[in-house]
């Protein structure tokens, strides 16, 4: 007999991956009752998501769950996590192991970390239970969706029984994969890039690869080969632990999916340059592209994650992005239900974080595959050794360039007060001046805290020695708004003038909603900052 209930929550999750439970710990501990779907009731043990930002460091800090994660890493703590790039293979003579994400480091509140995207998942869910306004469905699956201007209907089925269950929503979030069935059935179309490239991954043990990779190179996490017949797309391996455990992917045949007995273990260490034994544990297959969907919104409906944009595993962007979605969609959700944040604060969603990703995918990810394909078809020192070697000498930098290019802001943002004209990417320039639609830099306060340790999950108002009418009018009108703020005052020195501004207001998701010495209208900024402009 077919068992049916049916359940009211004011958040509706389909997806119970890291950033369907990230957004459902974010809404949760915000006071919001949400309930999270998720077909699968144990984990899969496959290394992915590992190489994680300073800004999803903060994620876990501010979500209460960062000495858990420490707690559960696979790889020793401090152990370094940047990469090693080799030209052929890697005991070929050409190779560097160039500066990464920790040149950017000072410019955040946490520090960037390697975890496999299961052992976060782990704590994720270990915190969900401890919330009580927060309901997990493992084992059960999204089946169809409707909703109105009023609200989402949801029909969920346990996986393999009979148990059935009606859920109701002020709005509901699909985080359920690449092949979201959320954003098929809301009619969210995607566009992007192509490769037509079939990718393998293999996840092995070796601690004779360990041991000839520690022996050769500085201590790294990751390690990449550019060979000229896969024109720009990687070999690359990174380290699960420290000692044996390994994944490789790499661009393989359209025929490799049909052929059982494609040699793996020969394209490893073709990859590797030398002969060593291993043992495997998965092999699978995966294409490569790069899509975003047309917008993260339809209705009462939002998408966050691969739901909303995916892209192959080049640079660590994936999961980092997908838990930003969760960050910056959660307190704007939270805002409306709570009755201060207008329809304006949920349009910003789509508004901000789709061209964040659209320059991810296609300048950061697309571009790189395709300007190492047009270095690998110039330069090649079987025809000229030196020309080759001096190409190579200048691309060592490119890394920590990178890192401090990629500063995905919301500038262009309809919730900020940005310059005329500026608009949302993930290009821009790391730096201490707080600047209107970017992430806030850390600083001290004259106490010895952080000014990260004082802002809390609302609006804070920083203060440096700024005119105390100005101070008391955008107080005023936040009350006025019933937008939840708090004023930190301290002087404008000790380092704090770093920030350029006397008046910094900060989201709740450490963004920066206006920076200046004086603020000319406390109640348009208020209204802005709350998307009821």
């Amino acid at each position: 007999m077919v068992k049916h209930q049916e359940k009211r929550r004011q958040v509706v999750i389909v997806g119970g991956g890291p950033v369907g439970a990230g957004l459902a710990l974010d809404l949760g501990l915000r006071g919001i009752s949400c309930v999270l779907v998720e077909r699968r009731k144990t984990l899969q043990n496959i290394p992915k998501g590992q190489n994680l930002t300073q800004r999803t460091g903060e994620h876990f800090w501010f979500w209460g769950i960062d000495e858990d994660i420490a707690n559960n890493l696979a790889m020793p703590k401090g152990y370094p996590i940047g990469e090693v790039t080799a030209y052929g293979n890697l005991m070929g003579e050409f190779w560097h192991a160039t500066a990464g994400r920790e040149v950017v480091r000072p410019y955040y509140h946490r520090a960037n970390l390697r975890i496999p995207q299961y052992r976060v998942e782990e704590v994720l869910r270990a915190k969900l239970a401890k919330l009580p306004n927060v309901e997990m469905l493992m084992g059960y699956m999204a089946t169809s969706i409707t909703q109105d201007e009023n609200g989402v209907r949801v029909e969920v089925i346990e996986d393999g029984g009979e148990q059935t269950i009606t859920l109701l929503g002020d709005y509901l979030v699909g985080c359920d994969g690449g092949r979201s069935m959320v954003r098929e059935q809301v009619g969210i179309a995607r566009e992007g890039t192509d490769f037509d490239q079939v990718m393998l991954l293999v996840v092995f043990r070796s601690k004779q690869l360990h041991e000839a990779l520690e022996a050769r190179f500085p201590p790294r996490s990751t390690y990449r080969v550019m060979h000229p017949m896969h024109k720009g797309y990687w070999e690359f391996f990174g380290r699960i632990d420290v000692g044996e455990g390994w994944f490789f992917h790499a661009p393989v045949p359209l025929s490799a999916l049909q052929d059982k007995d494609f040699d793996a273990h020969a394209l490893i260490e073709r990859s590797t340059g030398f002969q060593f034994e291993c043992e495997f544990d998965y092999i699978g297959h995966w294409d490569l592209r790069v899509s975003v969907a047309q917008t993260y919104r339809a209705g009462r409906t939002f998408i966050a994650g691969d739901a909303a944009h995916t892209h192959p595993p080049y640079g660590g962007f994936g999961l980092n992005n997908g838990l930003e979605d969760a960050r910056n969609l959660g307190w704007k959700l939270a805002a409306n239900l709570q009755g201060w944040g207008g329809d304006g604060l949920l349009d910003s969603y789509t508004n901000e974080r789709r061209p964040v990703f659209r320059d991810t995918g296609e300048d950061f990810i697309a571009a790189r595959i395709k300007a190492d394909a047009v270095f690998l078809d110039r330069y090649d020192p079987a025809r000229d050794h030196d020309e080759f070697a001096k190409a190579w000498k200048a691309r060592e930098s490119e890394g920590g360039a990178r890192a401090q290019r990629y500063e995905p802001n919301y500038e262009g943002s309809n919730v900020v007060a940005g310059a005329p004209g500026a608009r949302c990417g993930a290009h821009g320039e790391h730096m201490f001046k707080a600047r209107a639609g970017h992430h806030l830099a850390p600083q001290k306060l004259s106490n010895g805290r952080d000014v990260f340790d004082e802002l809390g999950a609302d609006f804070a108002l920083l203060a440096f020695d700024a005119d105390e009418e100005n101070v008391k009018a955008i107080e005023l009108a936040a009350k006025d708004l019933g937008v939840p703020m708090k004023t930190i005052r301290d002087s404008y020195s000790g380092g704090r003038e770093a920030y350029e501004a006397r008046l910094v207001l900060v989201r709740p998701d450490h963004f920066v909603a206006f920076a200046g010495d004086h603020a000319p209208d406390a109640h348009a900024l208020a209204a802005l900052a709350a998307g009821r402009a």
